[in-house]
């Protein structure tokens, strides 16, 4: 059976010729961009697989797509798929983990840097014409060397930011939803704390906890008072994990020094009290955003997609519940 699949965004041409020689494929390599709803639905109605970056499959689009058997997620986040729903009516849903975890911490560690010691924002003042020469007490920013660098989430991601803070001699702590296995403390150099201290110790903040219904805002207007006034906060994770207005309030008030987004709440959309503030560096979603790491990205969700439309299971499946009631 020549499978139909669809590809939501632009690949490489290379990737595009692999798939074409395995399946009918509709891509998007003129269409870079997100799908309009009905755009969506038009293009899925005959197609067997998807391979999605970004756009959402609700239930209702899956309503008119009855063919379909597996969306394969080139990322390694899924909130943008309704997986209970695809589940009910025997789609696999894949992902892309592990693959980007480097990439995505050195991008942690590049918004820590620069809001660190405000690059964003002196670039800025430098191209409006504003620099006549050095002062001493111009410009001042934020330690990183021998500070205290908390990690709320120790998958990982958040495991190989820990790492990366020895070349620093940082003090690593860590809040998880379990504690790590001593072993893994010990590669991180990372000590286990309650919220509470994670919160009240870290001079630097990293958000690295899945988004669910029960994280979102885990970091809202109690959590940020909490916090030192020196502290800075970096999210590379999912923008839903933070209450932005008020952390946008935090930064105006200086109830905390600083931050670096690369996700926002509502994204591409980004909260316009954000946007005002110079104490925060903001980035476009682009954690992942190497050709190495795509590639690899986009090649383990075309495996998850080759296994899947050849009825085993792929290596990344996101809802094992569903293989009792797949369609075939």
């Amino acid at each position: 059976m020549n499978h139909r699949i669809l590809v939501t965004r632009t690949l490489v041409d290379e990737l595009i010729a692999e798939l074409r020689a395995t399946w009918d494929v509709d891509d998007s390599q003129l269409h870079d961009g997100p799908h309009s709803v009905d755009e969506l639905r038009t293009r899925l109605a005959d197609k067997d697989g998807v391979l999605l970056f970004a756009d959402r499959i609700d239930a209702a689009t899956l309503d008119v797509a009855p063919r379909l058997k597996a969306v394969c997620n080139i990322t390694v986040g899924y909130n943008n798929v309704d997986v209970a729903a695809c589940t009910e009516r025997g789609i696999l849903v894949t992902n892309a983990p592990g693959v980007l975890d480097d990439t995505t911490a050195d991008m942690t560690w590049a918004l820590l840097l620069a809001a660190a010691r405000r690059i964003a924002e002196s670039d800025r003042w430098l191209r409006a014409g504003n620099w006549h020469g050095m002062k001493f007490s111009d410009r001042f920013g934020r330690d990183v060397h021998h500070a205290t660098l908390g990690i709320l989430g120790m998958g990982r991601i958040g495991r190989a930011v820990a790492r990366r803070a020895a070349g620093f001699d940082m003090r690593v702590i860590y809040h998880n939803r379990t504690r790590l296995e001593p072993a893994l403390e010990r590669a991180a150099n990372a000590r286990y704390v309650s919220m509470d201290e994670l919160l009240a110790e870290s001079d630097f903040l990293s958000l690295h906890v899945p988004y669910t219904d029960a994280n979102r805002h885990v970091i809202g207007a109690a959590q940020l008072a909490a916090m030192k006034r020196t502290a800075i906060l970096v999210n590379a994770s999912r923008g839903g994990l933070i209450d932005e207005d008020a952390l946008a309030e935090a930064l105006r008030d200086d109830r905390i020094a600083g931050a670096g987004l690369d996700v926002f709440d509502g994204e591409p959309n980004v909260n316009p009290k954000l946007l005002t503030l110079d104490n925060v560096v903001l980035a476009p979603h682009m954690g992942s955003a190497t050709r190495a790491t795509r590639l690899a990205m986009a090649r383990l969700a075309i495996e998850n997609l080759r296994r899947a439309l050849a009825g085993k299971v792929p290596p990344c499946l996101v809802n094992p519940e569903v293989l009792s009631r797949r369609r075939r």
